[in-house]
């Protein structure tokens, strides 16, 4: 049997890090947005320093369709996606900040886009993409910039890599290379095995509780490595055209 087995149509997949504040709005926004849908929530503990996995074992009581994951180390937010992803029960995965910012209404529209029927059969991701950011200018412009850079070189067409929220065909996610802070390139990895890629403006809400855990040096920093190291990845891929078996 396999892990996808179960009735299950969407798994969504939640990395927190010291956020006891959001947890519980969150999973009661996931549960209105996906009722009388087959889904779970997997939340993803990255060892928070606050009760943020002690909020979210309470609400298992009341709430059954939601999982807790726990890592023993932080390991960041690429991790802790991996681990929801790999422990997920469905073929086909959401994935939403959680920090509040992402509004979990939109992950039907998302589903709906990825799943219809005239779809391209290659399709395997939606990604969000944040009309109307709330977040400080300084943020934004850092963003803009990043974004512009990363799209010219890699040419993703990803306007917004940056959003949490994305919606994906599990076996796909499974099949990219792993490294830290992938999240941020999941458009050019699904384009390099050979993957369609969409995406659909997102509504985007302030941070109501706790503090952003980047800054715009620190993304910067790690980006320039990371970026690099994609155009490598990319410039190594090799892909077969369609696979038959005689």
């Amino acid at each position: 049997m396999s892990v996808t087995d179960g009735g299950l149509e969407l798994s969504v997949v939640v990395p927190v890090f010291d956020e006891s504040e959001n947890v519980r709005g969150l999973v009661e926004e996931i549960a209105a947005a996906l009722q009388g849908r087959a889904y779970e929530m997997v939340f993803v503990d990255d060892a928070s320093r606050d009760d943020t996995r002690a909020q979210l074992s309470a609400l298992k009581q009341t709430h059954p369709e939601l999982r807790v994951l726990s890592h023993e180390k932080n390991a960041g937010q690429s991790r802790s996606v991996r681990s929801g992803v790999q422990a997920a029960r469905a073929p086909v995965v959401a994935t939403l900040d959680g920090d509040g910012q992402n509004d979990p209404a939109d992950i039907p529209a998302l589903f709906a886009q990825l799943t219809r029927p005239d779809a391209h059969e290659r399709l395997a991701m939606v990604g969000g993409r944040r009309a109307k950011r709330q977040d400080s200018a300084w943020k934004r412009a850092g963003s803009r910039f990043g974004n512009g850079v990363r799209k010219w070189l890699l040419k993703d067409r990803a306007d917004d890599t940056g959003c949490g929220l994305k919606t994906f065909r599990r076996e796909a996610f499974l099949l990219l290379p792993y490294f830290d802070h992938m999240h941020r390139f999941l458009p050019a990895l699904m384009l390099r095995e050979g993957y369609e890629i969409e995406f659909c403006d997102v509504n985007h809400r302030p941070r109501a509780h706790g503090s952003s855990k980047y800054t715009n040096f620190g993304r910067l920093k790690a980006s320039l490595a990371d970026l690099r190291g994609v155009m490598w990845l990319n410039s190594r891929a090799r892909l077969p055209g369609e696979v038959r078996e005689f």
